[in-house]
């Protein structure tokens, strides 16, 4: 099991409706889609991801259920440390 901690950046497993704030026009934030975790909810069960622009711009923030997200890495993790 895959453990997301916050303040990691994850991204959707599926395609999943949303509402583009400020304005509360719908969106479609797609599978692969790059989010930020901001809140834990339900020890772990869902996350608060907040998806924002390249500028830093957010532009829509809802809950995800955990199996629903992947966590995302940026540095291999050494297999003699791993074993």
């Amino acid at each position: 099991m895959t453990t997301i901690h916050l303040h990691n950046m994850v991204a959707l497993m599926e395609d999943t409706k949303a509402q583009r704030f400020p304005v509360g026009e719908a969106i479609l934030l797609r599978r692969g889609q790059v989010g930020t975790v901001i809140e834990e909810l339900g020890e772990g069960e869902a996350f608060e991801i907040e998806f924002a622009q390249a500028d830093g711009q957010a532009y829509a923030m809802l809950a995800v259920q955990a199996e629903k997200l992947i966590p995302l890495y940026y540095e291999p993790i050494e297999l003699t440390a791993a074993s």
